[in-house]
């Protein structure tokens, strides 16, 4: 049971990157593609009857992770206390900015949102890659299973002085990974759902944004090969787990072709498995680490030290099967009622 709950809190996540990552990405490239107010709400109507609705599966791996591992919930949560302030105000800023764009019919007021909408958005990609940086990194664990992290120190990790930060030169590179990466997921989505010059645009920032991809993953994983060289031995153990690399090299290949043809919807399927290929990869890299410790890996979270008792785990799995159930019926039902091009409704309606 503790496997597959591991698997169910990666899939979660990995649902939440890929769905909430367009939306990211979306706002990303919103003052940059969005030269015009039309195409600006163009971005927001592309992304309107989602973006709320994708965020539900950032708080089913929270819910998960609360019953399934309640250790490395409550550990995570009082260690990284502040990053989770600053994305929480980040989540709301952003709401926000997409809310209340067109209650006051002004260009100085929908600027203004615009602004805080694209910004928020950006600072959250940067923060979830430096949350994943962290995990693979490790934290300062200590005997009783918890941790603090300053927000930065040195900016060198584990300098042998001083307690690594949530910031430094690692932990930063994974986010330019993130940021690069929605970037160009969230720009193959406007392609996909826009069209003319909008959509032009879209996709001359993709095609940017996907070799910033190559290169920033290259440099991450030569990264964390050095920082946590132990990440590779569930690969030499179990050689299988490399089809999860292949996976993400192939669909960074594929993305690469399928924009070549202006086939905008493969090209977004593919930024979308490209995600799922890393993230299972990272995932498989760490098994069975759910927090890894920076110090003494004796001390790190795992499945097996930190997970419910066995009758949680078994009641659980009732209730999240009827959830998922759910949940899944209604993105498809979601998907399918507003797929094809977004149509830009009148002045004073939509975003």
């Amino acid at each position: 049971m503790e496997i597959f709950w591991f698997i169910a809190v990666g899939f979660m996540l990995t649902m939440y990157v890929i769905l909430d990552g367009f939306d990211l990405g979306a706002g990303i490239i919103h003052l940059l593609a969005g030269k015009s107010d039309p195409d600006r709400r163009s971005i927001l109507n592309a992304i309107g009857p989602v973006w709320d609705g994708n965020e539900v599966w950032l708080l089913a791996a929270g819910g998960t992770l609360y019953f399934a591992f309640p250790k490395v919930y409550a550990s995570s949560f009082s260690g990284f206390y502040l990053p989770l302030m600053m994305v929480l105000w980040l989540l709301m800023l952003r709401a926000i900015g997409i809310e209340f764009r067109h209650h006051v019919q002004h260009p100085m007021w929908k600027s203004f949102w615009d602004v805080i909408f694209s910004l928020a958005s950006i600072l959250l990609a940067i923060f979830f890659g430096a949350a994943l940086g962290n995990v693979v990194r490790g934290v300062p664990l200590d005997a009783t299973g918890y941790f603090f992290e300053p927000l930065w120190t040195t900016f060198i990790p584990h300098d042998g002085m001083n307690a690594a930060g949530i910031l430094d030169w690692f932990t930063v590179l994974m986010g330019i990974v993130a940021f690069v990466t929605l970037t160009a997921h969230g720009a193959n989505f406007i392609a996909m759902k826009t069209e003319g010059e909008l959509q032009q645009r879209a996709r001359a920032i993709g095609a940017i944004a996907w070799w910033g991809v190559l290169l920033t993953s290259v440099l991450a994983l030569l990264a964390v090969s050095s920082i946590r060289p132990a990440i590779w031995d569930n690969y030499f153990q179990a050689s299988w787990g490399f089809i999860f690399l292949l996976t993400g090299l192939a669909a960074w290949v594929g993305g690469f072709y399928f924009r070549m043809k202006r086939h905008d919807t493969r090209a977004f399927l593919a930024s979308s498995i490209f995600i799922a290929g890393m993230a299972a990869s990272t995932a498989f890299g760490l098994f069975p680490n759910l927090l890894p410790a920076s110090t003494d890996s004796a001390l790190s979270l795992t499945i097996y030290n930190s997970a419910a008792p066995a009758y949680g785990l078994n009641v659980g799995l009732i209730w999240w099967i009827f959830g998922l159930l759910l949940a899944g019926g209604y993105f498809v039902y979601l998907f399918y009622s507003f797929r094809g091009k977004i149509k830009l409704p009148a002045e004073g309606e939509g975003y």
